[in-house]
């Protein structure tokens, strides 16, 4: 018996360790697609390698030998479903990668969120490049402070700030790495979403609860809760989840509204207008909307967007606020972008930089990158 065992150990042993998948990603676009992260079905891993351990394999750059970053993502049930890699790759061009057994080197985190309860029920977020916050109930017994849209931290680091700042706790003050000098007040501010009904906006209170999916190294994923408001007579809720990618200035919203009688509630995605002129886009054709604000004196400049790929019906300005029109369903669920760019990073200082950004964005996330999985050996 002991032999047999041997003989079983020796012959499957090897068989594992030679096993070698080969990744083939085509980047159809005559746009560069750099760190972007990209998605592989759990299944097609599986298809390709039935027997993969998912604690001992590597990702690597074909020829190169260097490790690719990865994350994997679980469902409900607790069961690997995607398989996470990001990558650079030119344009029009293409690149392999080897999937193998190994020694998987520790990634660096670079997206991360929290719920902030010494700060009065914030929900911050963040990846290497730009951060947010999102108000709780906390925050609704301080008028003075309270605010319904989304908050915006700029940052010139790659480093995670959310926790310094919130230590430090002046985080109103540039310590080096950045600020949080964005002003929200009682508008949607830098790209929150709410019905839009008789011409309208109808704000719900702050979030009131939330679940983290997902956190890192490259996607966190996360959910708010809001509680039923009153919408031109209906009652109508919303659950938020929030996808935010590494080396994105962008980042994912799937707005899942109920409401009774109705299968679909107009609404608007908004962006604060200041006082002093800025530049403004309104690109009705490829549904981007964004506002390259007015230089601060002391803090720079703040490029700001949202991008709804199921079409808009009309962009305007309406007060103080930018304003793009859609319809969402109610119960399913509604997916639109929004982000933030700081022009003391470095790496987008124009208007005409972070337009030509939020346009090749558009196109990226319209033609995701071509993936073929082959088993080799």
């Amino acid at each position: 018996m002991r032999i047999f065992r041997l003989i079983i150990t020796v012959i499957f042993f090897p068989a594992c360790l030679q096993a070698q998948v080969k990744i083939e990603l085509t980047n159809s676009l005559p746009v560069p697609r750099h760190e972007e992260v990209i998605e592989i079905p759990w299944a097609d891993v599986l298809q390709a390698w039935p027997r993969i351990d998912t604690s001992a394999f590597v990702v690597t750059e074909t020829g190169a030998g260097r490790q690719v970053p990865l994350q994997l993502l679980k469902g409900n049930n607790g069961q690997v479903q995607t398989l996470l890699l990001q990558v650079s790759v030119p344009a029009s061009a293409k690149k392999s990668l080897l999937l193998t057994p190994g020694k998987r080197t520790p990634v660096t985190p670079k997206t991360y969120c929290r719920y902030v309860p010494e700060r009065k029920d914030d929900f911050a977020w963040e990846n290497d490049k730009i951060a947010f916050r999102a108000y709780g109930t906390a925050l609704e017994a301080s008028p003075a402070e309270n605010a319904y849209g989304l908050d915006v931290w700029v940052k010139r680091t790659p480093k995670l700030v959310i926790d310094q700042r919130y230590k430090l706790g002046d985080y109103h003050k540039d310590h080096g790495d950045g600020v949080d000098y964005y002003h929200v007040g009682y508008t949607l501010g830098a790209g929150q979403l709410m019905p839009f009904v008789n011409d309208s906006i109808w704000y719900s209170a702050n979030y009131r609860r939330w679940k983290i999916l997902a956190n890192g190294p490259l996607r966190s994923v996360f959910q708010l809760e809001y509680d039923p408001w009153t919408v031109d007579g209906k009652s109508v809720s919303a659950v938020r989840t929030v996808t935010i990618d590494a080396g994105a200035q962008m980042h994912r919203v799937d707005v899942q509204f109920s409401a009774a009688s109705v299968s679909s509630l107009p609404v608007v995605a908004g962006i604060i207008e200041r006082d002093e002129p800025g530049v403004v886009l309104f690109d009705e054709q490829q549904h981007i909307m964004a506002y390259w604000e007015p230089a601060d004196p002391a803090f720079g400049v703040t490029g700001v967007a949202v991008y709804l790929p199921s079409g808009t019906k009309k962009m305007m300005t309406r007060g103080q606020q930018l304003l793009a029109l859609a319809e969402a369903p109610v119960a399913q669920p509604f997916t639109y972008y929004r982000g933030a760019a700081w022009n003391k990073a470095g790496e987008i200082v124009s208007a005409t930089q972070w337009f030509q950004y939020l346009r090749a964005y558009r196109e990226k996330t319209e033609h995701p990158m071509r993936i073929k999985l082959t088993r080799t050996k």
